[in-house]
């Protein structure tokens, strides 16, 4: 009986300071608990069977509220509840920013033999974001967005799927070419909002030889002071490509139907850009 739930950032991180508050529809409080260290909320009190207000609220965060039912059990499930960060519609602070690669992932998910995936990361990569302002009080305004821009560069050499076979046939001709191109690059040419958080990055990725238009789904999670002096912003960002789109069409079919490795391949960023022309010392 009671109450269970988990509370969770956008991204899937535990929200561990999330308290939910609950009440019955006269507006008197029944539980108050908060979410541990696995966003999880557990409260063990007995709950008479009709419908509830649940609010969860967490510093930084935008309150959520929402209606739950108790069962004949006596037992409320509120299932995952997603906080946004509060400000989450803008974009962070106007200016330049620096990509920070010892803070920040680049990888690429394909299925392997259908039945499982094989995970890889680019480990040298770097960029700059250029956030677009008015120089007014809050130096965001509603269109800053067309003039934001993004511009990232990988070592395609730096591949790394943890198995040096597989990473040397992904560096050969194949598929990467190293040698040919060593460079895969990524250039915005639009930014267009999508809902609270996020947003659709437009742009143009030179991968293979090939240059093809790509979208990127972004999310914002907000910007934070850094232990040396400096300010991050966070960002997580997906797409997926198709590897025949980039001319990688080498393929080795294991039965009817089946490739040893997908044509797709799921490109998921995690970035932190330090605000400034120049990386800190960490």
């Amino acid at each position: 009986m009671g109450l269970r739930g988990q509370v969770r950032t956008r991204d899937g991180w535990a929200v561990q300071h999330a308290v939910v508050t609950m009440t019955d529809m006269t507006g008197a409080q029944v539980v108050r608990a908060g979410a541990r260290e696995d966003g999880s909320v557990r409260a063990d009190v007995a709950l008479a069977p009709g419908p509830y207000t649940v609010v969860v609220t967490a510093v930084g965060y935008t309150p959520v509220a929402s209606t739950a039912l108790v069962t004949a059990s006596g037992r409320a499930e509120v299932g995952t509840v997603v906080l946004a960060r509060q400000g989450g519609v803008e974009l962070p602070p106007p200016g330049a920013w620096s990509i920070d690669p010892a803070h920040s992932s680049v990888s690429a998910v394909a299925q392997h033999l259908g039945i499982s995936s094989v995970h890889g990361r680019f480990k040298e990569f770097g960029g700059r974001i250029e956030i677009g302002g008015t120089g007014g009080p809050d130096g965001w305004q509603e269109n800053a967005h067309e003039r934001s821009r993004v511009d990232a560069v990988i070592a395609a050499a730096s591949i790394d799927t943890g198995n040096a076979l597989r990473d040397k046939h992904l560096k050969s001709p194949d598929f990467l070419d190293v040698e040919r191109f060593p460079e895969i690059m990524y250039g915005s040419t639009g930014l267009t909002p999508a809902g609270p958080d996020r947003w659709t990055v437009h742009g143009r990725l030179s991968l293979h030889g090939v240059v093809r238009e790509v979208d990127l789904d972004l999310s914002y999670l907000g910007t934070g002071p850094d232990p040396w002096g400096g300010v991050r912003a966070a960002f997580r960002a997906t797409t997926e490509l198709s590897r025949k789109d980039f001319a990688m069409n080498y393929n080795q079919v294991v039965q009817a139907g089946i490739s040893a490795i997908g044509t797709t391949l799921r490109v998921e960023l995690d970035i932190q850009a330090v605000q400034g022309e120049s990386l800190p010392v960490a």
